[in-house]
């Protein structure tokens, strides 16, 4: 009988560390696009899968909708395994699904029946896009998504009395740890793009209300030329009246008497019949009969 066969009708009890919910959560986000992979270590007894370590699945085939261990994968896998984790077993392994879910596709069953076909292996699925997160085992010789996952600390119990250690400062020091972000970053390129947008919006209202500023300045300060009508009469082209016409509101200023103004039709004409008159009187002047 196969090792899938022996495997009881009920599903198993999986306890997992948080270090290691963490350690995997921490891989999933480093690559939001492609698919991470890693082993899981621990003991399985009795019916319960108990899960301490992870160990990252370096030099694995990884893309967007599969992931595959390698040989330089699995040579790295055995290689941390016997150095740090001797006494302990593989009892799974986990992978990302980045932005489609928590499932087993037909490449991840394949997987997991080829290479973790034992009743005390299950494979932990991760999508760091949802922050989504489930585990499949196998019950009673087929694959199923478990529902007793107990996730424990491993430090549980420690008192919490005062420790002598100093508040953490808001702002950390160049030399500590840098704790990890989850917000979004955008692109570079995207970036840039927006803040040379908003660079060019500013200006352009910064030199328009600049423009009106100037405009409304100038038409209070500096003096302004009226243009006015003056009536005259076509045929002695002298005024009639002494006043003029505001054409844009019918307003009538008052001239001085006597003077027509500068460019008036009845200035030229006026002048004009004076010289005339003051030629013929010296014409009468030195006209003497012979």
């Amino acid at each position: 009988m196969s090792a899938k066969a022996k495997s009881g009708s009920g599903q198993p009890a999986l306890v997992v560390d948080t270090n290691v919910v963490r350690q995997i959560r921490q891989h999933a986000r480093s690559s939001m696009k492609a698919e991470v992979c890693g082993v899981l270590i621990g003991d399985d007894r009795n019916g319960s899968i108990t899960v301490q370590a992870c160990i990252k699945g370096v030099n694995a085939d990884e893309a967007g909708a599969h992931v595959t261990f390698t040989q330089d994968t699995w040579e790295h896998i055995y290689k941390i395994k016997d150095k740090e984790y001797p006494d302990d077993r593989i009892v799974g392994w986990y992978h990302t699904h980045p932005g489609f879910g928590v499932f087993l596709s037909d490449h991840d069953t394949f997987i997991h029946k080829n290479f973790f076909s034992s009743p005390g292996q299950v494979a932990w699925v991760y999508d760091p896009h949802s922050d989504e997160e489930g585990c499949f085992g196998w019950v009673g010789g087929r694959i199923e998504r478990l529902s007793q996952i107990a996730v424990v600390d491993s430090r549980g119990g420690e008192r919490a009395d005062e420790s002598g250690k100093p508040e953490p400062s808001y702002f950390p020091d160049e030399d500590s740890e840098i704790v990890e972000d989850r917000r979004p970053v955008l692109d570079s390129t995207e970036s840039s793009d927006t803040m040379s947008l908003q660079q060019l919006v500013t200006t352009f209202f910064s030199y328009l209300t600049v423009l009106l500023l100037g405009f409304l300045l100038c038409w209070y300060v500096f003096p302004r030329t009226k243009v006015l009508a003056i009536p005259f009469d076509p045929q002695t082209m002298q005024p009639l009246g002494n006043f003029a016409i505001d054409p844009s509101t019918g307003e009538r200023y008052p001239l001085e008497v006597g003077k027509a103004p500068a460019g008036s039709p009845g200035t030229g004409n006026a002048a004009g019949t004076d010289s005339k008159s003051d030629q013929d009187s010296t014409k009468g002047d030195h006209a003497q009969p012979k």
